[in-house]
């Protein structure tokens, strides 16, 4: 069996991409549309041609995993070297989850054919810059730093709900939003005996989905908002590290960095600003400020079961557990508890919770969740927090953090925490607005 990605073919009387996939007999479509206002010129660029190939092929990993074949070829799709790099690292690390979880052995067997194409030479872009808000904490401390730096940018968001469009409505921007409708029918197999489903590198998908954007309206840069926690993987699989999240890794970036410089003529700048920072480092950022308190949410369960339509918070998933630790050091009790609607430390049910984030049994969730040391060190460094020390997890698992880790391991932990790393792609002087500002 193989699997065909077909040419994308773009409307620019209705804003509307629709990228065609085959399965041997099985077809499958799928749209973007774009709002209004772009210039028209910007369709027409060879840039926006190879990024429409590249973007149908990493979009192609929901339908890929239906029976997840050993062979993938582009139908008139052609890649630059960059990109065709890109696109296998997604086809194989990207899916390093999926497959580990429906034990599957994929890594190096997969067969790539695609056209070569030629790079392009730069759009004109502007210095505008094009800024995914996920609703959660990270996208939102990205937001203050951009502020305090006094950087133009503008919100953008992939079918926004829930706490992304309160989010936005608190940022005052106005925003752009992209509306994508994936193939019913590729969800309804994903249902049914025979296929496969699981996770599928979102970031890298609505990376391209960004970088359309960004050449059709005319921004220069786009940030992402992803930490460095994020290159911690959560288990080996077929003789290889598997990460939950490692299109938000630093090795993803660099590929996805490095295929968007390519294909627009280094026109186009991709980094994440929050890479120089741990999950706990971010958590004391959002804390000084409290307008956000009230209408995010990193809650991927809740997203899944009510597109965030429903509670923020659910209070019983690996991310709630996590987000409610990292951000306690840096909080009033009652502040986060009034954020979750509970004091999630205070309820014995989540100690095995708390032990699988803190690496004391099984493994690191399948969530975006912190380096499983960041969550020990910071619920070691509440156990001397009058506040939390007296809570249920807390106070348990004192113990058997010291007998597991020891106390001089985990206070150091805890300063590395909260030390900058030098270990980025930000932009040099952007970097040093933002680390005067984050000091």
């Amino acid at each position: 069996m193989t699997f065909v990605i077909e040419k994308p073919q773009f409307d620019p009387a209705t804003g509307t991409v629709r990228f065609s996939y085959r399965l041997d007999e099985l077809q499958f479509a799928e749209t973007l549309r774009f709002p209004s206002g772009f210039e028209a010129e910007a369709a027409e660029t060879a840039s926006f041609a190879l990024l429409l190939d590249l973007a149908a092929a990493v979009l192609g990993t929901s339908y890929f995993k239906l029976t997840a074949p050993e062979q993938i070829k582009g139908d008139g799709v052609a890649l630059t070297p960059a990109q065709q790099s890109l696109v296998r690292d997604v086809y194989e690390n990207g899916l390093g989850e999926f497959y580990a979880r429906n034990q599957l052995s994929r890594f190096g067997k997969i067969g790539f054919d695609f056209a070569e194409a030629t790079p392009a030479s730069a759009p004109s872009l502007g210095t505008r810059i094009l800024l995914p808000i996920g609703g959660g904490k990270d996208s939102l401390v990205s937001v203050q730093l951009l502020e305090h730096a006094n950087a133009d940018f503008t919100p953008f968001a992939v079918n926004p709900k829930g706490p992304i469009l309160t989010s936005v409505d608190r940022i005052g921007k106005p925003p752009l939003y992209i509306t994508r409708t994936l193939d019913p029918e590729m969800i309804r197999l994903a249902k049914q005996p025979g296929y496969f489903d699981g996770h599928v590198p979102v970031t890298a998908i609505n990376s391209m989905i960004a970088g359309l954007t960004a050449l059709l309206f005319g921004y220069g840069t786009i940030i992402l908002s992803n930490e460095r926690s994020a290159s911690e993987g959560n288990q080996v699989h077929d003789g290889r590290e598997v990460n939950h999240q490692h299109s938000k890794s630093l090795d993803a970036e660099r590929l996805i960095a490095a295929a968007l410089a390519e294909t627009t003529g280094g026109a186009l700048t991709y980094f994440s600003l929050l890479r120089p920072y741990s999950e706990t480092r971010i958590a004391s950022l959002f804390a000084e400020e409290t307008r956000f308190d009230r209408v995010f949410s990193s809650c991927n369960r809740n997203f899944r079961l009510a597109g965030h339509e429903g509670e923020l918070w659910c209070g019983d998933c690996p991310k709630c557990h996590f987000v409610f630790l990292i951000l306690a050091p840096f909080m009033a009790s009652e502040r986060l508890n009034a954020i979750f609607g509970q004091n999630l430390l205070d309820q014995s049910r989540h100690l095995d919770a708390y032990r699988e984030l803190a690496g004391l049994a099984g493994q690191k969730p399948w969530e975006c969740v912190g380096e499983i040391l960041e969550a020990a060190a910071s619920l070691y460094r509440l156990t001397s927090a009058p506040a939390w020390s007296g809570t249920a997890i807390v106070k348990t698992l004192h113990d058997e953090l010291l007998k597991q880790y020891g106390a001089q391991k985990l206070e150091s932990a805890w300063t590395d925490l909260m030390r900058d790393s030098d270990t980025h792609l930000v932009p040099d002087q952007l970097a040093a607005k933002v680390a005067k500002n984050a000091a």
